[in-house]
């Protein structure tokens, strides 16, 4: 699935492949085409519920369409590439207690160290975040956990493919996560002590904001180049959280062999094209 989104050369030709195979099969109708592609992207994710994740998927499609997409399209006419920069690292600045919380559990001492270094140069001379000091002057990337993919480190399971309305594509062990990152968010205990949810909605706002403006043309095109917009968003999610979770465990998970940490490697690369957000982002 990952081709529909890396290669624009593919997406340009995929018009032409589609009609050549129809002429080739002869007896074979759109249907079955588009049963076939599902088939295949729905290899290894399991979607018991797919009738009603398909009806919230509509929901969040339409939020999207009428709602989403326009506001952010207006943020990014509106605030100059490198205002937007500064709140995706600001956002990024404010999850690495969850992203730290989450190394230690892994046992990752490196990434718990370098992300103890981006948050201390990034929180001080990055202006509280809102310049990458760490990446850009020390070369420290930034790396995103999440209690999610500590689990799965752990060896439990995704369990079934959910879609929640406006968050979108999860599953039943990053949804569980994603409680578990929530509740060890120190901004959170803040703002439950000191009764300012405005702070949690002013997060909330920019974190919807930011992720919409990232994904909005890469999502736009995906939909456009797939037969099956569903299943194409239910591959790629399944395909970046396993490399997520690949690259955190070192290339152990799934059967990772003695090169599956360069592939693993490979395989988070492969998606920043997409720009997917992190997903500790919307704790």
């Amino acid at each position: 699935m990952f081709a529909f989104v890396k290669n624009s050369q593919l997406l340009k030709a995929m018009p032409v492949a589609i009609v050549a195979m129809m002429l080739l099969s002869g007896c074979s109708s759109s249907t079955a085409m588009k049963e076939d592609i599902n088939e295949r992207q729905t290899a290894g994710v399991y979607d018991p519920l797919e009738p009603v994740n398909r009806a919230v998927f509509e929901f969040n499609d339409r939020v999207d369409t009428f709602v989403l997409n326009p506001v952010a399209s207006g943020y990014k006419t509106v605030v100059p590439e490198p205002g937007r920069k500064a709140v995706t690292n600001f956002l990024r600045n404010l999850a690495s207690p969850v992203d730290l919380f989450n190394q230690v559990l892994q046992a990752d001492m490196k990434g718990a160290a370098d992300t103890t270094a981006r948050f201390l140069l990034n929180s001080t001379f990055g202006l509280a975040g809102l310049i990458d000091v760490a990446g850009e002057a020390a070369d420290i990337p930034y790396e995103s956990e999440d209690f999610g993919q500590t689990m799965a480190v752990w060896g439990v399971p995704d369990g079934p493919y959910l879609v929640w309305p406006i968050l979108g594509p999860s599953n039943v062990r990053d949804s569980a996560g994603r409680v578990a990152d929530s509740a060890s968010q120190p901004l959170n205990w803040y703002v439950n002590r000191e009764d300012k949810e405005w702070i949690q909605y002013t997060r909330a706002g920019l974190t919807v904001l930011d992720t919409k403006a990232r994904l909005m043309d890469p999502m736009k095109e995906l939909k456009r180049s797939s037969l099956d917009y569903y299943a194409a968003v239910r591959s790629v999610y399944n395909q970046f959280r396993t490399a997520q979770i690949k690259d955190s465990s070192g290339g152990d998970v799934m059967g990772g062999g003695a090169d599956s940490g360069d592939q693993a490697e490979q395989g988070a690369s492969a998606y920043d094209d997409l720009d997917m957000p992190s997903y500790d982002e919307f704790e």
